[in-house]
């Protein structure tokens, strides 16, 4: 490695962490000039207890979609700011990362170590980029949604085609007999204003439900309700909890005198229509 290179990853250690220079020396030297690497062993050996700007919180940035020959992929990349998140060398990366998550079907860890344009791996231009703009920024999430069904699409706040803060992709069964691109479309809508978080209640994860029962029967209990009410309310709450988080079960946006099951019922002649499967992704949700 060039003494102009050896400084270049030790200002950029700095700038990341904290540390100072002589530190910063001796864990580039130490790992070879790996940036990743040095981090850990600074946090290792005590002397950066978290690294200055990866121990933000960063709930802005952008969330994209990529799609070709019926196949969608998603990826959320998430800033501190949304000044960031609106940066042309910020939203260049971005576009560049929601090609390379599409080809990689969305698994991150191959996403990492896949070389962008300029011959460097995704890890190192992250790196890169958080020196440069002097923020945290992360890749979060994504989701591949292959085409063994119909992918329909819809991007809510969008700067520019594929790109917004909140993106939403519903999978339904083929069809032979029926377009279905406009009931498509508005459940993708539908998806993105409502946040389902199961198609139906078996998707929903057992934890979150006993989760939720345990908060209402707390709340109950506050409130002076009886033991044997407790019970009876508690369930009544319950079932109106999977009703308003499943995407079959929730009152469509666009008539709310019908429930989604029932739309897709009147849109299917002949041949059902399925949901197979659905994501949404809204910048920062779930963030603290």
């Amino acid at each position: 490695m060039t003494d102009k290179k050896n400084l270049e990853n030790i200002k950029k250690l700095r700038e990341i962490t904290g540390v100072g220079f002589s530190d910063c020396k001796t864990a580039i030297a130490e790992n070879n000039g790996d940036i990743q690497k040095s981090i850990e062993y600074l946090r290792k050996k005590g002397i950066a207890k978290a690294s200055k700007k990866m121990s933000r919180v960063a709930a802005e940035g952008l969330v994209l979609l990529s799609e070709n020959e019926g196949n969608v992929s998603v990826i959320e990349i998430n800033s501190e700011t949304d000044f960031v998140a609106k940066n042309k060398d910020f939203i260049s990366f971005c576009k560049e990362i929601s090609q390379i998550n599409f080809q990689n079907k969305s698994n991150l860890n191959l996403l990492k170590s896949s070389k962008m344009k300029n011959e460097k791996t995704v890890e190192e231009n992250l790196i890169d980029i958080i020196s440069k703009i002097g923020e945290k920024i992360t890749i979060r999430r994504s989701k591949y949604l292959d085409n063994k069904g119909l992918n329909f699409t819809y991007v809510h706040n969008s700067s520019e085609k594929n790109i917004g803060k909140v993106v939403a992709v519903v999978q339904l069964s083929k069809n032979s007999k029926e377009d279905l691109k406009e009931i498509g479309t508005r459940l993708a809508m539908h998806v993105a204003a409502q946040a389902p978080i199961a198609i139906d209640e078996n998707g929903i994860k057992k934890e979150i439900l006993d989760k939720e029962l345990e908060i209402i029967k707390e709340e109950l209990k506050n409130s002076g309700k009886k033991a044997d009410m407790i019970e009876k309310i508690a369930n009544g709450k319950i079932k109106k909890f999977i009703s308003d988080n499943t995407l079959l079960n929730q009152i469509w946006i666009m008539d709310t005198k019908l429930k989604v099951n029932q739309v897709i019922k009147q849109y299917s002649s002949g041949d059902e229509i399925k949901i197979l499967d659905f994501v949404r992704f809204k910048v920062g949700e779930g963030i603290d």
